[in-house]
């Protein structure tokens, strides 16, 4: 595959998984309808990525400080994942591979560290 076609289809993607998001966060903002959480159905708790989809739709009405209050673990590691994913999809199109180097996988280990801590915490807080 040539790195027109990679860009090609990379954008193509990110377009639909972008449209998809966007019409659901337009679909929640209207409706109030989310869908649930499954973890906190069975088990009462938070899990850590409870609030996801009032810190996005919150970012769809440029509600920052909103956003921030929904996930604020989340909305804190939302540059660097970006930074991440924008490097990888820059490797994919160059070389036709999606890996991440060191420093990537570091920032995707500390973030889930830190998203599990915030999950943990979060519920432990509720109990005190």
């Amino acid at each position: 595959m040539t790195k027109k076609a990679r860009l090609k289809k990379l954008l193509m993607n990110i377009f639909l998984l972008g449209m998809a998001g966007l019409l659901y966060g337009i679909f929640v903002s209207y409706t109030g309808l989310a869908i649930p959480c499954l973890f906190r159905k069975v088990t009462g708790l938070l899990c850590p990525g409870c609030g996801v989809t009032g810190m996005c739709v919150a970012l769809l009405h440029l509600d920052w400080r909103g956003a921030f209050s929904c996930h604020p673990v989340l909305f804190v590691l939302l540059l660097p994942l970006t930074a991440v994913f924008i490097c990888s999809a820059a490797g994919y199109v160059q070389n036709g591979r999606f890996w991440f180097a060191r420093w990537q996988n570091l920032i995707l280990y500390v973030s889930v560290a830190a998203l599990v801590i915030f999950g943990v915490v979060r519920n432990l807080v509720r109990f005190l």
